[in-house]
């Protein structure tokens, strides 16, 4: 578990990166502070953990669920985020689709603080002795200077906007998978049946079945909007 967990913070790490790709250089450095303020403020919160504490929580299949929602409302976020500047790089958004590119945009994620807490907290058992308002002041400079040069290394790796946009959505696509092996953590979350619940099947197919219709329908519509504005 603890290494499918360090995977996951890896990843967050680098989908963090990717995403200050797309921003400019006062943007980056603006949302690189924000890290490394809530990296300072937490330092008193990191000290008083313990490891024994931290595996009691990461066995805890109640506390892994919660983590799981705010992994998928970050990997949601993400990807909307991917799907709105995909969109844009095509053509002009509307006015909605402009604010919420914005917000996108310049908003790191909600992932990327708790894996700052967890990185603060290693450094400080990996640091005995040194104080520990120095290790969360040093991490914070780091995040300030090291994260915005990454940003820029990867633009200059990687030119092209709509591959990075294309490893974004990759990158948090695995976190989301990765989110599921760790929330199920050798458990189910239902007991198993050999019987099939043809209401339930029913059900989701009724579901499935009404979202392709209502999807082809919208999409004639605007095909046939479009169509009668070139007329």
């Amino acid at each position: 578990m603890e290494t499918v967990v360090m995977t996951i913070m890896a990843l967050v790490i680098f989908s963090f990166v990717l995403k200050m790709s797309g921003q400019g250089w006062i943007a980056r450095f603006i949302t690189c502070a924000v890290t490394a303020l809530f990296t300072v403020l937490t330092c008193e919160a990191a000290a008083s953990q313990s490891k024994t504490q931290i595996a009691d929580w990461l066995s805890q299949p109640e506390l892994m669920l919660d983590m799981s929602v705010w992994l998928t409302i970050d990997v949601a976020f993400q990807t909307g985020y991917c799907i709105l500047a995909a969109k844009s790089l095509a053509g002009p958004l509307g006015r909605r689709g402009s604010m919420a590119l914005a917000v996108c945009r310049y908003v790191p994620g909600l992932l990327v603080f708790p894996v700052l807490f967890a990185i603060l907290t290693q450094l400080i058992f990996s640091l005995p002795g040194v104080d520990f308002a120095a290790t969360a002041w040093s991490l914070g400079a780091c995040l300030l200077i090291a994260a915005p040069l990454a940003a820029g290394g990867l633009c200059w790796l990687v030119p092209e906007n709509e591959i990075r946009l294309e490893l974004l959505f990759m990158v948090n696509m695995l976190i989301a998978a990765l989110g599921v092996v760790a929330t199920v953590n050798g458990r189910t979350a239902a007991a198993g049946t050999n019987q099939v619940e043809w209401g339930a099947l029913g059900g989701v197919a009724a579901i499935i079945a009404a979202g392709t219709v209502a999807g082809i329908a919208y999409n004639r519509f605007q095909t046939k909007k479009q169509i009668s504005k070139i007329k």
